[in-house]
């Protein structure tokens, strides 16, 4: 991967753009296979992420992606690619449904995640 990784921006190939929000529900699928679905999406510059439901997959979880982590949108099948394993996601940071979503979440999932494309 490249050093050029932006956590927080929605890749070209993801093909979104201001507006993207529109993704809540959609499948998530990983390299290994299906995670869950998103709760949540953002599109805010700078913070652009996704929130998934993992579902009794891993205890019905719900983890933060960051927009970088997402690979491709496929709107007609509401599916969203990330190049992440099951693993990767799994052992993520646990999102703290008290705390906001701050800088200090931001920086903790970005080193996390960012690990993964260096």
């Amino acid at each position: 991967m490249s050093a050029s990784w932006e956590p927080w921006s929605y890749r070209e190939s993801a093909a979104r753009t201001p507006g993207a929000a529109g993704m809540v529900g959609y499948r998530v699928h990983a390299t290994d296979g299906d995670i869950g679905k998103i709760d949540e999406a953002s599109d805010e510059v700078g913070t652009s992420r996704i929130v998934v439901d993992t579902g009794p997959w891993i205890f019905g979880r719900r983890v933060i992606l960051p927009a970088g982590t997402v690979e491709r949108v496929d709107d007609d099948e509401e599916k969203v690619y990330v190049d992440l394993t099951k693993d990767q996601i799994k052992n993520s940071p646990e999102l703290d449904e008290a705390t906001t979503f701050g800088p200090d979440s931001r920086d903790r999932l970005g080193n996390y995640y960012g690990g993964f494309y260096e």
